[in-house]
């Protein structure tokens, strides 16, 4: 029994000798997790979330007030331009069109006799004119007669009344003449009154029937047969027939962070995901960028809200994907990430291991306090083995675009330099020039999340 105590208590012993020797060895050493700077090609990117939208689409509002009789197609159906996809009773306007066609014929027949009217005058004028041209020269043989005192006073007498009479009638059929045309002409005007009318009749007629605008689909269908639907009253409830949208340009309309926006440029690509398709990726590139900052708690601009409270906020960007597929449809929500920059083999850093510093004042000691009235620096922490002991200096960096992941390195480090990228507690108090040891303890994996089904 006091054998086991023995050696128990030596094994104790060594067990203390050996942690006090290696508690010693570390004092005043800082773990670093460390990486180091390497060439590769770096892409920037911006990302922003929202809906697939059609480029054009429209809501088909009732032109007409009335039952709607019939429904000529359903939600999700394709339609052609020109297609008639619903109409609205409309037995008081084909009534008014048939009416106005009947009193338009009534109208032409009116004028054809007009014109009849007009050819007979126009005959008897010819008539007088003929007649009058007789009577004339009856006058004028008879006056010379009457002048050589060889007719008498009575036959000359009745020649010069038949002539003023031809004279007359001549004049009687002119206006006759001009009564007509101008009868006829009448009637030509109340004819294009009542075609007018008819026009009028028939585009009434029409508005009783919707037909399609464009090539597209059925996205929405908000109304029933047999009920009833009213016209020109926007958002009310039976104003809307049926939304068409136009598939064969599709994009994607994001929201984007303000403190990315300045970032992103009309052309450049993008690549978009559907919550709805996974495993998807649909190419295309920004064909609008929004000039309104949006509120993100209302989506409302910032110029029309009246609240004066400061709040985050988005800009609109629109993508048009290049090659759109069938079974994307309005409203999925997507996710784009947008390519504002892209350089091949920069110097790049993990992002994580940039740290705001003053810069290194020469001839400072190691692990001096850092003097508050010195304006900090951007920069990272370079190992170097400084006889057998490691340091971590403080470099000022100079830096480019920004990664997923890494960040481009313009000047201060070179490919191949160790620095400290971790962790970010150790980062956020680690000094100038201390003493570090790579911490070398293996990061344990994520845990598998559970699937919501389970």
């Amino acid at each position: 029994m006091k054998k086991i105590i023995v050696v128990v208590v030596i094994v104790l012993a060594v067990a203390a000798i050996v942690g006090f020797t290696v508690v010693r060895a570390q004092s005043g050493y800082t773990k670093v997790i460390t990486g180091k700077a390497v060439r590769k090609d770096l892409v920037s990117t911006v990302s922003g979330t929202g809906q697939i939208k059609p480029k054009t689409y429209v809501n088909l509002g009732a032109t007409a007030f009335g039952r709607l009789t019939h429904l000529y197609v359903k939600e999700g159906d394709k339609v052609t331009k020109g297609e008639e996809v619903a109409s609205i009773e409309n037995v008081q306007q084909g009534a008014n069109v048939e009416g106005q066609k009947a009193s338009i014929a009534a109208a032409e027949t009116d004028i054809a006799a007009d014109i009849a009217a007009e050819k007979t005058q126009e005959a008897n004028v010819e008539h007088a004119k003929a007649d009058l041209e007789q009577k004339k020269l009856d006058y004028d043989r008879a006056k010379g007669l009457f002048d050589a005192q060889v007719m008498s006073k009575q036959d000359y007498d009745a020649k010069k009344a038949a002539y003023d009479l031809a004279v007359a009638t001549v004049s009687q059929s002119n206006a006759a003449l001009a009564q007509a045309k101008a009868q006829t002409q009448s009637g030509r005007g109340h004819l294009n009154t009542q075609q007018a009318t008819l026009r009028a009749n028939i585009d009434l007629l029409g508005k009783t029937v919707a037909v399609a605008p464009f090539d597209g689909i059925v996205t929405n269908l908000p109304v029933r047969e047999g009920e009833t639907v009213v016209e020109g009253i926007q958002n009310a409830q039976g104003s809307t027939l049926m939304t068409l949208a136009d598939m064969s340009v599709i994009t994607a309309e994001v929201k984007v962070d303000e403190t990315d926006i300045v970032n992103v440029a009309l052309g450049q690509t993008a690549d978009v995901t559907v919550d709805a398709l996974p495993g998807k990726v649909f190419k295309g590139h920004v064909t609008e960028v929004g000039d309104q900052a949006l509120l993100r708690s209302t989506g409302v601009a910032t110029s029309q809200s009246t609240s004066g409270q400061e709040e985050a906020k988005d800009f609109k960007v629109v993508i048009t994907l290049d090659n759109p597929s069938d079974e994307l449809r309005p409203g999925l929500s997507t996710t784009a990430k947008i390519e504002t920059a892209r350089k091949n083999d920069v110097i790049a850093i993990p992002i994580q291991a940039l740290a705001m510093r003053a810069p290194d004042v020469p001839g400072a000691k190691p692990d001096a306090a850092p003097d508050p009235t010195q304006k900090q620096v951007q920069g990272v922490f370079v190992l170097a083995d400084e006889k057998g002991k490691l340091r971590a200096h403080f470099v000022p960096v100079t830096t480019g675009i920004t990664g997923t992941t890494d960040i481009e390195v313009t000047s201060g480090v070179k490919p191949g330099d160790e620095i400290v990228t971790g962790t970010f507690h150790v980062l956020r108090d680690l000094k100038n020039n201390a003493l570090v040891k790579r911490d070398t303890t293996p990061v344990a994996p994520p845990k598998d999340s559970e699937s919501s089904g389970s």
